[in-house]
């Protein structure tokens, strides 16, 4: 989907460029956030998944901040966000506090958009926070427990912490499709994370996901939903995004040769259907 021409565009180009990037002061400590285009556009919320960080969006960014003010947010533990003042990880808490620095900014209503795991805070915070949440956007997100065809995380040992980037690549290379370059600012990453870190998010969204199904948790839920999977996806079964069928209204699209990460893999493609699922929503308000 190509950006609206200068004259088409209802915000200026410096508000489309406009970036910010902060650290918000939070009771349990300090949530690393980035926010990208016009503050006055609806806002879109970008959660990436386990060992990831803000920079995951990276490249699809530039392609969303004509229509939307882009909020992206380094969730506990990972990134520059600070690990959970107690030490928990669990889903919910990571949506509570995702939900709190959007307060913070502001926003009162916000399509929720999660990659991989990102997905499960996503649709947590759809589930604690209904009022804020006006539509969920799942990328390669796998719906329920027996859909996961992806490596043990415990094949990496607190003994092998930090890993070495060969180990870290080994583990990652089911996350991309086959030969894709993996981004060394994801390997250095990871290896900046802390083990309780990487484990304790890892094993949240197992728990999360074995407490209910995804396409049962948004079925509940009533929200507009948009499913993105990548066909070539070596991590979740490709065909497992057609569960989503089962919440009404869902519309489930996957996007051809890309693997576990269509973010990064075909960011032009992502946001192609992205846009079009907003944009359809805006036309029906």
């Amino acid at each position: 989907m190509p950006l609206p021409s200068p004259a088409e565009r209802p915000y200026s180009d410096s508000e489309l460029t406009l970036t910010e990037d902060t650290l918000l002061s939070l009771p349990d400590g300090p949530l690393h956030v980035v926010q990208d285009g016009p503050r006055a556009a609806p806002a879109l919320l970008l959660l990436h998944g386990s060992a990831a960080s803000t920079t995951s969006w990276r490249a699809l960014v530039p392609l969303l901040t004509a229509a939307h003010r882009v909020i992206r947010i380094d969730l506990r533990g990972h990134g520059r966000s600070a690990a959970p003042a107690e030490g928990g990880y669990a889903i919910a808490e990571q949506a509570r506090t995702v939900g709190t620095a959007l307060d913070r900014l502001g926003v009162a209503h916000a399509v929720a958009v999660g990659h991989s795991s990102g997905g499960y805070a996503a649709t947590a915070l759809a589930e604690v926070r209904p009022d804020l949440v006006c539509a969920v956007v799942l990328v390669n997100t796998g719906p329920s427990l027996d859909a996961f065809v992806g490596p043990d995380a415990a094949t990496i040992t607190p003994e092998q912490w930090p890993p070495p980037d060969e180990l870290v690549r080994a583990f990652a290379s089911t996350g991309f499709r086959p030969g894709f370059a993996i981004p060394q600012d994801f390997v250095d990453e990871v290896r900046a994370m802390t083990f309780d870190a990487f484990a304790a998010s890892m094993r949240a969204s197992l728990t999360y996901l074995g407490e209910g199904s995804l396409p049962d948790r948004l079925a509940k839920l009533g929200k507009p939903l948009q499913v993105v999977f990548g066909d070539q996806d070596r991590r979740w079964r490709p065909a497992s995004a057609a569960d989503y069928r089962a919440v009404p209204g869902a519309r489930v699209d996957w996007l051809p040769g890309s693997g576990h990460t269509p973010i990064l893999e075909d960011p032009a493609g992502t946001a192609a259907l992205l846009l079009a699922f907003t944009a359809a929503r805006a036309g029906r308000a």
